[in-house]
């Protein structure tokens, strides 16, 4: 493939999903979820791109990681460890409505959202 058709099916594919809808329709996600343990435990936060309006969703003795936003940015999906193995749990954006999605024997430390 020339270099030129390369860069254009690249600009392409970024601009026109897979289903016909373009990318600048698709919902955003105006915030940036992260983890901290700045207050001695380990806990999910979410702040505006430049680092302003920081908020910490989680507020528990449990391990929480790898926060994960849902495609349309109202669920996080997070790993959370209470004192036994990791299990994946989920959150409305701003923390309400904790639900706890895997209980087992595994360590489920990294979850995944299909859009």
């Amino acid at each position: 493939m020339r270099r030129g058709a390369a860069v254009l099916f690249i600009l392409l594919g970024t601009l026109w999903g897979a289903d016909g809808v373009t990318a600048h329709a698709r919902p955003t996600v105006p915030q940036i979820a992260s983890v901290s343990d700045r207050n001695g435990a380990w806990e999910i936060y979410t702040m505006r791109p430049g680092g302003t309006d920081l908020r910490q969703l989680t507020d528990d003795d449990a391990y929480d990681f790898t926060p994960a936003w849902s495609p349309d940015g109202t669920r996080i999906a997070f790993a959370s460890s209470p004192g036994g193995p990791f299990g994946i749990s989920t959150m409305r954006s701003d923390g309400t409505d904790v639900r706890q999605l895997t209980v087992n024997d595994a360590a489920d430390l990294f979850p995944a959202w299909s859009p």
